[in-house]
Order: structure tokens, then sequence, then C-alpha cells
């Protein structure tokens, strides 16, 4: 499958050592380590894994020689490769142990701050433009109030922070997920970045999802390199967290044993969405969550510290989607809500809605429906709750009753008794324990 049309603008490969824009010290070790650390011969080979075009790789390994750091392993003859083999020299070995233990990094080289900086603007969630028709496309699939849309389109539109609101069950995370599939774009991040001499790992196969690149032709006389590839063509990540997040999730994480860094979650989120489930659930008040990103979602950057105590900016540009079953003024002061630029509520269904959710998941199920289970179950369950209706239930409901045919070895069917074995396993009945 080919690689899908972004109009995002690649970020070009360097074209000499100087254009890297990386201490030269830095570059060097890194060559160093890498061919210590896998074995490697040719040019070609080095290349690949240190992510640079040939020929600055072969600038790169001529500089080491320089320093007789590498060496030739001898010349070129009829029966041998076409490209010359390298070694490291016994200086070479051990100037690479003495750089793994200052870092154990070795691999594609990273990309300058200053230099991703500029590549995070020429794709920059905010330049995405969502229509009405895809946020239909995307979330076609569920129910939504007339309005939703009408509110959701211009917040996703403007690339600014969102919060939804409203009861439980009432399809939060899967119109967050909506958001994330209607974006369907795709752009470039870096495997790792630079910031002064030091190396923070950004590409993570867990949020970031490769885009299948397109086929090489056999035929071709030489590899044509499309983009810089220091960096992955990705789909737009998305960074989902729940009850689990922390603040110390938002710093830098630095591997003491590698003497490397790891970058935060909305680092590897840039360009893409980053959702906050079940606000309010977490460990830290939603007041201190907010307060951690008051600058990033104002002024577009984050602040973020080294093991040295070094504080440097980096972008911030994701969409930030909180969701929360807490109504917004038990959780925030004012002065934090003004800062999230979008507030949506989400309420339950309608009787109409409910029941078109619960035709659509029964078929789905291939569960026949039954009328006199349906007024069963309007005329004399919900009136129990306050006909209070959620987007879960129809799921709920038909699936236990499904378990229940199962476990009765009957085909799958709705009656008024059916349905009032599943509906006491949706609630608990308020009572006192006796111990």
């Amino acid at each position: 499958m080919n690689a899908p049309i972004s109009s995002v603008m690649a970020p070009p490969p360097p074209r000499t050592l100087e254009a890297m824009c990386l201490p030269p010290v830095m570059m060097r070790d890194i060559l160093l380590k890498t061919i210590f650390r896998m074995n490697l011969e040719h040019v070609s080979e080095i290349a690949k894994v240190i992510c640079l075009p040939v020929n600055v790789t072969q600038e790169l390994v001529d500089a080491a020689r320089m320093q007789k750091l590498i060496e030739a392993t001898g010349t070129l003859h009829a029966t041998s490769s076409s490209e010359m083999g390298y070694q490291l020299s016994d200086a070479g070995k051990a100037r690479a142990l003495d750089a793994l233990s200052q870092s154990e990094y070795y691999g594609a080289m990273p990309v300058p701050l200053a230099v991703y900086a500029d590549q995070v603007k020429r794709q920059s969630i905010r330049n995405i433009r969502i229509t009405r028709s895809q946020l239909i496309r995307a979330m076609g699939h569920l129910i939504l109030p007339d309005d939703l849309l009408d509110n959701l389109g211009p917040a996703v539109g403007s690339g600014r922070s969102i919060l939804m609101y409203g009861p439980p069950g009432n399809g939060k995370s899967s119109i967050s997920n909506g958001v994330r599939d209607a974006i369907g774009d795709t752009i470039y991040v870096p495997r790792a970045i630079e910031y002064s001499g030091q190396v923070i790992t950004v590409y993570d196969p867990i949020v970031h999802t490769a885009v299948e690149a397109e086929a090489e032709d056999p035929t071709a006389l030489r590899r044509i390199t499309r983009f810089d590839t220091r960096y992955v063509h990705c789909q737009r990540p998305t960074v989902v967290t729940g009850g689990e997040l922390n603040l110390g999730m938002l710093d830098l994480v630095y591997n003491a044993t590698s003497r490397t860094y790891q970058a935060p979650l909305q680092l590897k989120s840039t360009g893409g969405i980053f959702i906050v489930d079940d606000l309010g659930r977490q460990a830290d008040p939603p007041q201190a969550l907010i307060n951690r990103w008051i600058v990033p979602l104002e002024e577009s950057k984050d602040i973020l510290a080294l093991q040295s105590g070094e504080k440097f900016t980096v972008p911030f540009d994701t969409l930030v989607i909180f969701s929360t079953n807490f109504h917004p003024n038990k959780i925030f002061d004012q002065a934090a809500l003004r800062r999230i630029f979008y507030k949506i509520k989400i309420d339950g269904p309608n009787q109409s809605d409910f029941l078109k959710i619960f035709a659509m998941v029964a078929k789905k199920k291939k569960m026949p429906l039954n009328e006199p289970t349906l007024i069963h179950l309007l005329k004399n369950k919900y009136p129990t709750i306050d006909n209070i209706y959620a987007n879960y239930q129809p799921v709920f409901l038909i699936d236990q009753m499904i378990s229940i045919c199962d476990f009765e070895g009957i085909p799958y069917q709705m009656s008024p008794e059916l349905l009032d074995r599943a509906w006491a396993n949706m609630f608990v009945k308020e009572e006192d324990i006796v111990r």
C-alpha cells in the first residue's frame, strides 16, 4: 500500500555535515558507537543506520579517518563488494568505549531542537482544516445530537484545547477517537532531538504509527532519499491517558543507564492529539494538571528541564481534549476554564436517539428486535430512573441478553423476562450491607 498523500512539507535531507547543525564531536561519537555496536563495515550500511545520505556519511567517515579513528580494511578487487570497507582503529575503539560510558545512544543522528521547531511549524495541528463531511465520515457509526458537530467542528479546526463534559457513558471517549480519525493526515516525527548536547528520543512505536514507505524501483541506479530519514513518516499521533496520568509523566524521563532522555507524552503528541480521559480520576487534582499546562496552552510552547536543572522551551503543538464526568465548575477555577478554549457538553440521548442506537447495536450483534420487549423497557424500566438515557445502555443490555441466551442454550432473542435479568445487572441497589 502506498503512503497516503500529505499536504505537509517533508523535511529535506541534509546535504553536508555543516547543514546538520549538530556538534561535530557528537556526530563523530555517534558514528563510532554505531560502528562499534553494530559491527558495520560499508558506508551504505552505516548511512542507513544513522539515517543520513551516503555522501554526508562518507564525509563523516573521512573526517574520522583524518583523526585516525577509522581505517580502510583494504583495496577493492573483483571478488569484493563494490564499496570500500572500513573498521575502527584501536584509537577509534577506545574513543567509542569512552563515548558509550558517557551515553549509550547510537544509531539515528538526532535532529537539533531548533531545526525540529521549524518542522513543527510546517506541520502544525493548527494548519489542518476539518470540514463537516470529514467529521460525519469519521463518526458515522455514532448517533449524535444535531448540534454537536456545530460546536465540535470549529473547535477541532482551531487546534486549540477542548473540554468535553457530561454524564458518564455517553460517548465522550468515542467522540475523541472520532476526532482523531477525522484528521487523517500525516506528519514527520523525529527519532530523536538534540538540545545542549543531550539526546531526547521522541519516536515511540506505541504512540506513533509509521506510514508504509513506497517501494523503491529495483532498477534505479541509486537510492532516492525523498525526506530526511532522521524523521519517521507517521500518521498524526494520538496519546490517550486516563486515571493513570500524573504530573511526572509530563516531564522528561531520564534513563540513568543509557544516559539519554525520553520525551514526555505531550512532546510525543506534537502535531496530533492529546486526550485526557476521565479527568478528575487522577491522583493529581485537575486544577494542578491545568496549572501545569497554562503556559503551553496560551503560548504554544512548553518548558522542560534537564537533570542539571537547565530549563529550555520546546514546541507545544497538540490538540488537547479533556474529557470528564464532573461539572467543570466543580473541578476548575474560572482562570483555568478561561484557558480552555472550547467547552462542549455531551448529554445523553433523547428517547428517539436511544431507540436508534438500540436498533443499530441489535443489528450489529445479530439480536432480533422485539416490540413487546422495547415497550416493556420504555414503559416499565426507564421511569424507575427518571427516563434518563445513556449511550452505553443499549450495548450493555443487549450484551447481557446475549450472555443469558448463550448460557440457557437458546437462540438470540429478546423478551421482557430476559430484559429484566439484564436490567438487574446495570445498576446496584442502594442498601446497607450487613456485616
